[in-house]
């Protein structure tokens, strides 16, 4: 990825989504990413994460271990201080999407292929499974991009552990 030609590309606007009312250090990990000229990808092999779980942690939707902090700290050089008072053991992730039905097209969209192909999701899920859900806290996440005649296409993978319910 290549590093961005002005200063303004460098900046994030901490009223505008998605960057409302998360931390402003990770306002200020994004703009470090972009000064760097890092790609999620990047960040996750330099540190040992995966590039979605960064972009969890920098949207404030993961949390970081000490190690982590010290890592992102030395990368992007940020002083590892601020990124412990602001993200360290006291902290805790805020989860979640925001409004529902959410107003962000890819979210939409996301929201969308749940609410159209859920049940049948489901249905498949407990013929194979039994009667369970999917672990979203258990799970990896992957996106990819598949080249395609018609178009590039995205292929997006959720490998959660499957929880049986308990009977008693």
């Amino acid at each position: 990825m290549a590093a961005p030609s002005s200063a303004s590309a460098l900046r994030v606007n901490p009223a505008a989504e998605p960057y409302a009312g998360i931390p402003s250090i990770c306002s200020q990990l994004i703009e470090a990413k972009a000064r760097k000229g890092m790609s999620f990808e990047d960040i996750g092999k330099a540190i040992g994460r995966d590039e979605v779980w960064v972009a969890a942690a920098f949207y404030a939707q993961a949390k970081m271990t000490p190690d982590d902090i010290t890592k992102l700290s030395q990368l992007l050089e940020i002083q590892q201080d601020l990124l412990e008072a602001e993200l360290g053991a006291h902290w805790w992730p805020r989860r979640g999407l925001g409004p529902m039905p959410p107003n962000d097209p890819v979210l939409y969209r996301l929201y969308e292929g749940v609410l159209v192909y859920g049940h049948a999701i489901k249905a498949v899920v407990h013929e194979k499974f039994g009667d369970g859900i999917i672990s979203m806290i258990d799970c990896n996440v992957h996106v990819e991009k598949k080249p395609d005649p018609k178009g590039d296409r995205v292929v997006l993978t959720f490998d959660g552990k499957f929880l049986k319910y308990a009977q008693w």
